[in-house]
């Protein structure tokens, strides 16, 4: 059976970090906790800005999330602005709005800054509608993102179909100002970044414990302790340990495929201009082409579960209704990650203690908002500045029936599935 944890990304990879486990106790002004988009944009920030900085990753940088996802670094979040204004008010709600618009710009700007090797393709994002009532949806979105300015379009089911090579879809709206990565390289740069800035990287090393005393924090592992004036908890949806301060969520996963390398004639009949691509559907599919002519291909499901029978045979089936000259392609790499959604699908900063930040929740947009979140956590910290955050900071939060919910959504992507790869 394959690895589901190993994604096509970790053998892709070109980008490389030098890091090794924490052996030595270290003094530092920001120690983070978690080797992601968040918690290396923050490294990266830190070090620029002349702080010393501790990353400490229980596992390689872009273990979790941040190394498996589809790769659309998109503007916004999943909320249309308007739901995000009534969840945050209007002005909080604006000032978000706001920043993650510009967030795919930030991400592009730090891969030519720093020369991320993460096949950086900014020619924008279709989302697709599968149904009349998903092109309503579209409809509603295209109205509220244009009124905030987005130079956002909402194409024709024929305009659709030029852009994508399916004739699957009733419209899409486009938004140019995203684009895809390789997600891993640029999680992988983004270390490597902070690193050569003068901040230690340190994998393989999980804090054990966390304790605040007399103005200082002190992290645990098992063979070295950090302490910090300030702490970044970035652990999101792949938390090991510190159950004190481990974030609530509900988890749900996603799963990828991917074909091998596409001939030119195949290739030049999907995507043409190598937009990334997602529907409206409740269970969602993606899909996009590599930097190497691979069509990646996923939905919401766990391949590690009961259900990856259903989920296998429900993408194959699915990869031939949207490109049916791809029918007869083999799918041969095969993976999935977990994301942590919150109930509103709103991220969360958390006050976990004195000068110390948690954040989770981003609901299957990290890219963007990880890299936006760990920058503004990290310069709020060192200037002591509540106001740089980029929502307002809670002092717990919590999630109801998080394993209730898990199981929902898991079954019922199984089911779905089951379904459409029978009939």
């Amino acid at each position: 059976m394959s690895d589901h944890n190993q994604s096509l990304w970790l053998k892709t990879c070109r980008e490389h970090v030098e890091s090794l486990p924490l052996t030595k106790d270290l003094a530092v002004d920001l120690a983070v906790i978690g080797g992601g988009y968040t918690g290396c944009s923050a490294a990266l920030t830190a070090a620029r800005a002349g702080a010393s900085v501790c990353l400490l990753e229980a596992q390689e940088i872009g273990h979790g999330g941040s190394g498996r996802n589809v790769g659309l670094a998109n503007a916004g979040l999943w909320l249309p602005p308007d739901d995000i204004r009534q969840h945050l008010g209007r002005d909080a709600g604006d000032r978000l709005i706001n920043l993650l618009a510009a967030a795919p710009g930030d991400v592009f700007d730090l891969i030519a800054k720093h020369d991320i090797n993460c096949e950086p393709v900014r020619n924008g994002t279709l989302h697709c509608a599968h149904s009349t009532k998903g092109l309503r949806d579209l409809q509603e979105r295209h109205a509220q993102l244009s009124a905030t300015g987005a130079p956002v379009e909402l194409l024709s089911a024929n305009q659709t179909e030029q852009r994508t090579g399916s004739a699957a879809f009733q419209g899409a709206l486009f938004d140019p100002r995203a684009g895809t990565i390789q997600p891993l390289s640029y999680v992988r740069g983004l270390a490597r970044a902070a690193a050569e800035a003068g901040a230690r990287i340190a994998t393989q090393s999980p804090v054990q414990s966390m304790q605040h005393s007399d103005g200082v924090w002190m992290l645990e592992t098992d063979r070295g302790t950090v302490r910090a004036k300030s702490v970044i908890q970035a652990t999101n949806a792949y938390h090991q340990g510190l159950q004190a301060t481990a974030p609530e969520y509900v988890p749900v996963y996603y799963f990828q495929f991917a074909t091998a390398p596409l001939s030119d004639n195949l290739r030049s009949s999907i995507l043409q201009g190598g937009e990334g691509c997602w529907d409206t559907g409740l269970i969602m599919t993606s899909f996009r082409i590599d930097g190497e002519g691979r069509l990646i291909i996923g939905a919401m499901g766990d391949l590690g579960q009961a259900g990856r029978i259903a989920h296998t045979a429900w993408i194959k089936r699915k990869l031939a209704e949207l490109f049916p000259q791809l029918a007869d392609q083999p799918l041969i790499e095969g993976w999935h990650g977990r994301i942590a959604m919150t109930s509103d699908h709103i991220p969360k900063i958390t006050q976990v203690g004195p000068n110390a930040l948690s954040v989770h929740g981003y609901s299957g947009r990290g890219i963007g908002p990880g890299t936006v979140f760990g920058r503004l956590m990290a310069e709020s910290l060192l200037q002591d500045d509540p106001s740089l955050l980029s929502v307002p900071v809670v002092s717990e939060y919590h999630e109801r029936w998080t394993g209730l919910r898990r199981a929902y959504f898991e079954t019922g992507a199984a089911l779905t599935h089951f379904v459409k790869a029978r009939f």
